[in-house]
């Protein structure tokens, strides 16, 4: 069993999201069985066996980099598998994720939608829109496509217009919004019934169940407050929520997780009908502080996968040598992460930006370090003095400093045997700081 340097060395990139049904399932690791379950089987549950027929809208979140990505990719390999007409994409390739609408999500997903069909050879005559486009084009002098029926390069041409000419001008920005707003429910009605449903009817004659869309991403909307006067997050999964649900096929949105930690998490509850999933840590200790072994072994193996994508579970852990200078210093990089999947990645990152294989022990310290001085200097003393009287306890207190140190990942959630508790990342919580007010 032989380690390819540059292959490893691509996998271990922290910012490569793992395209699961092809090369990258080497380095795929089930991690289910320690998160409480298996979220991904339950939304894709929902789809293909309790509601096959009617809408369904689901949400997903978790701290950002925890592998949301990876768990919705291998949601819709298993329901292309179940014979349906699966769109995935990343939100933050279509938006400006610091200043996101509900009509910019609505088109975001038409484009998303309208290209995915005609990749399969559907095309579909979108008078509504086209007239739309036409308006704001003669409007806003923007250059749109004139035709009467939209092929798939003009329609995404026509919103890539909007998009790129609104992107550098926030009163242009303003201006189409204020133009387009009344317009939601229109652009919401076109969308199911000049789209969604013929798209449905379209694929059903190719032998395919239904059309899922699947928008990853919006858990990054910047928590800022909008034209609208409220915080981004709060106002399009509380205030638009009720648009956002009605589309007329099987969706998932992704959430940003504070939203699940704040006063309007019942609200969205109300709103979408459903509870978000969250899609918690790797615990690497238990409740009790204790090491938890099962979650470890399964940190080891994505690691270890990393370098070994061919090998099965036992043979990789004969590699270790390969990669580190002894077997504790895999296990200290497991245990520090604090099961956050890019966390690992980013200090194994660095560690190999700085250092040869077989990494040493001291390299990683000296990363460890580096990194308490990044995140210490990062938090206010109000947030350090939150994270002092709540660490011990296991508990989380809602509120604007608790949705801070959950976003900034000062705070991690984990779940076992139907409960949950909170825990302070392990990189701080070994300052000295944190350490006095153990129990």
């Amino acid at each position: 069993m032989q380690l390819s340097l540059p292959q490893f060395y691509q996998a271990c990139n922290p910012s490569r999201a793992l395209r699961l049904g092809g090369d990258d399932q080497g380095y795929y690791i089930d991690f289910s069985s320690v998160r409480g379950g298996s979220l991904i089987q339950e939304l894709g549950r929902t789809i293909a066996w309790l509601s096959p027929d009617r809408p369904t809208c689901q949400l997903f979140t978790g701290h950002v980099g925890c592998g949301k990505s990876t768990e919705l990719m291998c949601l819709k390999a298993q329901l292309i598998k179940d014979s349906f007409h699966v769109v995935y994409f990343e939100s933050s390739e279509d938006l400006d994720l610091a200043d996101v609408d509900v009509t910019d999500i609505l088109l975001a997903i038409a484009r998303q939608v309208y290209d995915s069909l005609a990749a399969c050879g559907i095309a579909l005559e979108l008078p509504y829109f086209q007239a739309l486009f036409q308006s704001v084009g003669d409007i806003f002098r923007l250059a749109l496509a004139p035709e009467t029926v939209l092929n798939a390069a003009q329609f995404s041409a026509a919103i890539a217009a909007i998009t790129a000419t609104t992107r550098d001008s926030p009163k242009l920005r303003r201006q189409l919004r204020q133009y387009l707003e009344p317009r939601t429910n229109g652009i919401l009605n076109a969308l199911n019934q000049e789209l969604i449903e013929p798209a449905i009817a379209a694929v059903a004659q190719q032998g395919q169940r239904g059309l899922v869309v699947i928008i990853d991403n919006l858990d990054r909307i910047d928590n800022v407050v909008g034209d609208a006067g409220r915080y981004q997050p709060s106002y399009l999964f509380v205030d638009r929520g009720e648009q956002l649900k009605k589309l007329n096929c099987h969706v998932v949105y992704t959430l940003p997780l504070e939203l699940v930690f704040s006063s309007d998490a019942a609200l969205i509850s109300n709103r979408f009908g459903v509870v978000p999933k969250v899609l918690t840590m790797v615990p690497v200790r238990d409740r009790s502080g204790q090491p938890d072994a099962q979650g470890l072994t399964l940190l080891r193996q994505l690691v270890l996968a990393r370098a070994f994508p061919d090998a099965t579970a036992e043979p990789r852990l004969t590699g270790i040598d390969q990669v580190f200078d002894q077997p504790g210093t895999l296990d200290r990089l497991c245990s520090i992460s604090g099961g956050h999947i890019r966390n690992l990645l980013v200090l194994l990152y660095r560690c190999l930006q700085r250092a040869d294989l077989p990494l040493p022990r001291n390299c990683l310290e000296e990363i460890i370090l580096q990194r308490q001085s990044e995140l210490l200097l990062a938090l206010t003393a109000a947030e350090i003095e939150s994270l002092q009287q709540d660490q011990a306890q296991k508990h989380f207190r809602r509120g604007p400093t608790y949705q801070t140190l959950l976003r900034s990942m000062y705070v991690f959630e984990y779940r076992s045997g139907g409960s949950s508790w909170f825990d302070i990342n392990p990189v701080l919580a070994e300052m000295p700081d944190f350490q006095q007010r153990e129990l």
